[in-house]
């Protein structure tokens, strides 16, 4: 695969002997709202669940509001940025209508993905090469807003080459095809081909963040990649949370991150 060259206006990539960056954690709370839309109730209140992984440590919170409002609603963003003690992460397709939403609730971050009505999550990275001009517009739109803009994309050097002529700062990504992916040989490319995309991004001067589908049990093999800075996880916790607690389901998922990150004495 071809690989493209450093962006030189962008923040250093890491450097050999200075060990990885510190791993962040965000939690989208996304499927918090999915339980409450199911019974048409008031709870249980995604808001109030950020609220509580920011007690419990977290460094950002993630929601998705979709076009079709099946989850998080346009009063959990507004109440969400006015009082989260934690910077916000709003996720959101590239349209008119999600664009002047965000442009006006103004969270610290957004990340433009792709979005199909009939999909029961995402599916896949953004194309941006098929769509730079649109991303490259929705960009500037919300870098003027003050929005620190991420892409969500799948681990392939055509969408890394359109992520840097777009003007985005960061890039999470697709860590899907991963998780899908059976243990032994086919896991271990989709690993692979993460590993060379992440190391390809840093050195290209983007910040790199990963997620979709990550659990405490195959977590760890993407936390260990220096140059992923932050993953983003929601459904697997919101699950965990049901019976041990959210606090506890991520203080277990910032355990596995972090003994991934811990160099052993045998390294």
């Amino acid at each position: 695969m071809r690989w493209i060259t450093k962006r030189a206006d962008l923040m250093s990539p890491i450097r050999p002997g200075e060990g990885p960056l510190p791993i962040r954690l965000g939690v989208n709370v996304d499927h918090v709202a999915t339980l409450r839309q199911a019974r048409g109730t008031s709870y249980p209140d995604p808001v109030e669940a950020a609220l509580v992984a920011a007690g419990a440590g977290v460094d950002s919170i993630t929601i998705h509001l979709r076009e079709d409002r099946r989850h998080i609603q346009d009063h959990d963003l507004t109440r969400l940025v006015s009082s989260c003690p934690v910077p916000v992460n709003l996720e959101l397709a590239v349209t008119d209508e999600m664009l002047a939403i965000a442009s006006r609730a103004a969270p610290r971050f957004a990340c433009l993905v792709p979005e199909r009505r009939e999909e029961i999550t995402t599916e896949g990275g953004l194309d941006v090469a098929k769509n730079l001009a649109d991303i490259r517009d929705a960009c500037k739109e919300l870098a003027d807003a003050g929005i620190q803009v991420a892409l969500f994309i799948d681990a392939d050097p055509r969408q890394l080459d359109a992520a840097l002529r777009s003007g985005a700062p960061l890039i999470e990504i697709h860590t899907g095809r991963y998780c899908e992916a059976h243990d032994g040989e086919p896991r271990l490319r989709e690993l692979d081909a993460i590993r060379r995309f992440a190391e390809a991004a840093a050195s290209a001067g983007l910040e790199v963040h990963a997620g979709h589908g990550l659990t405490v049990h195959n977590v760890a093999p993407i936390a260990a990649i220096p140059q992923i800075v932050e993953l983003n996880i929601g459904h697997s916790l919101i699950a965990r949370s049901v019976f041990i607690g959210l606090p506890a389901a991520i203080g277990e998922m910032r355990r596995a991150m972090t003994d991934a990150r811990t160099p052993t004495e045998a390294d």
